[in-house]
Formats: C-alpha cells, sequence, structure tokens
C-alpha cells in the first residue's frame, strides 16, 4: 500500500505545472497587449473661481403683487442706553456688571455695566441671587441663561458630571459614579 504523503506530493506537483503552464495555454488578444491612443486625453474643462454677479430675484415671482417691491427699510442700530447713576444711599457691594437685564420689554436688555441692576437678596434661601432691573423694574434670577437655569441638582454636583465627561468618561459610567439615572446625565 502506497503512504498518504505520496499523494500530497504529487498533488502538489499538479498544481506547480498548473501554474507554470496555465498562462502558456490561455488564449490572449491579438495583436498583444492594449496600444495606448494617438491623442493625448485632454481634462475635462474647469469651472472659473469669479462669483457670477447677483442678477436680482433667483426665480420668477408668482404674481403681479409678489413682483413689487416691499419698499421696507433695514431697522436701524440699536442706541446704547445712558448709564444710570450710582444712588445715593450706600454703595452696591455686588458686582452685577457681568449680568444684563433678560426682559423683551426692557431697553437695556443685552447691554453690560450700565449700572442698572441691583442685587435683591436670595428668595427661599436659594443658592442663587434675585437681581432687579431698576429701568423695567423687572426681577430674574442671577443664573438666568446659563445651564444652571432650572435644574433641581446642586451646582457642585453639576459642575463635577462636567468635568468627567470632559475627560472622557461615558456616560453610563458617570451615572454610575454620581449615583444618577443615565438619562439624567
Amino acid at each position: 500500500m502506497i503512504p498518504n504523503l505520496v499523494y500530497y506530493q504529487l498533488v502538489i506537483l499538479v498544481l506547480l505545472w498548473l501554474c507554470v503552464m496555465l498562462p502558456h495555454l490561455w488564449p490572449s488578444p491579438p495583436g498583444g497587449a492594449p496600444k495606448p491612443p494617438l491623442q493625448p486625453i485632454t481634462p475635462k474643462r474647469k469651472r472659473s473661481n469669479e462669483p457670477k454677479a447677483f442678477e436680482g430675484l433667483t426665480h420668477k415671482p408668482h404674481c403681479v403683487l409678489c413682483a413689487q417691491e416691499t419698499g421696507e427699510t433695514a431697522p436701524a442700530p440699536l442706541r446704547r442706553p445712558d448709564f444710570m447713576p450710582p444712588p445715593t444711599r450706600r454703595p452696591r457691594t455686588v458686582d452685577t456688571s457681568m449680568h444684563f437685564c433678560p426682559h423683551t420689554e426692557c431697553d437695556y436688555r443685552g447691554w453690560l455695566g450700565l449700572n442698572n441692576l441691583r442685587a435683591n437678596g436670595h428668595p427661599s434661601g436659594g443658592p442663587w441671587r434675585q437681581l432687579h432691573c431698576t429701568a423695567c423694574e423687572g426681577y430674574f434670577p442671577e443664573h438666568h441663561g446659563t445651564i444652571f437655569h432650572g435644574k433641581q441638582a446642586a451646582v457642585e454636583l453639576i459642575v463635577r458630571v462636567l468635568a468627567c465627561l470632559a475627560e472622557g468618561l461615558g456616560m453610563r459610567a458617570t451615572a454610575r459614579v454620581f449615583e444618577v439615572e443615565a438619562n439624567t446625565v
């Protein structure tokens, strides 16, 4: 009986013979390798980098009334309100120069350091001061417009959670560390 090793060697010899003889037996296209074209291929035309002039409307108006100009003028830029003089009573000790009135009807809305705000204590003993705008007589909390506005969690907890997230700790891991739900993180 012939050992199996002889069959394996015979199979390897047949495979080698196929690899050597197959390229010579395979039919090749007539004329050999394809020839390059006689004329060089021209590249596509590049678009111009110059901006086109705006010709007006980008589409035709639907009706005659739409084609008429509206005649509206742009609103004038807002004038900075006057600086409010300090009161004659005891000087204010709380710095409110980095806050502004958020009320939409107030002339001082969005303007910093115009001496129109004063601190009005801590309502309900909370951590945030209440500020009073002397121009519109409106009240608002000190943390209005920040990420802390309307949150029930302590400020220290929110800051630490954000620090962990900034360091690359995942949301679920941060929730486990601070023993809160992952949805609140």
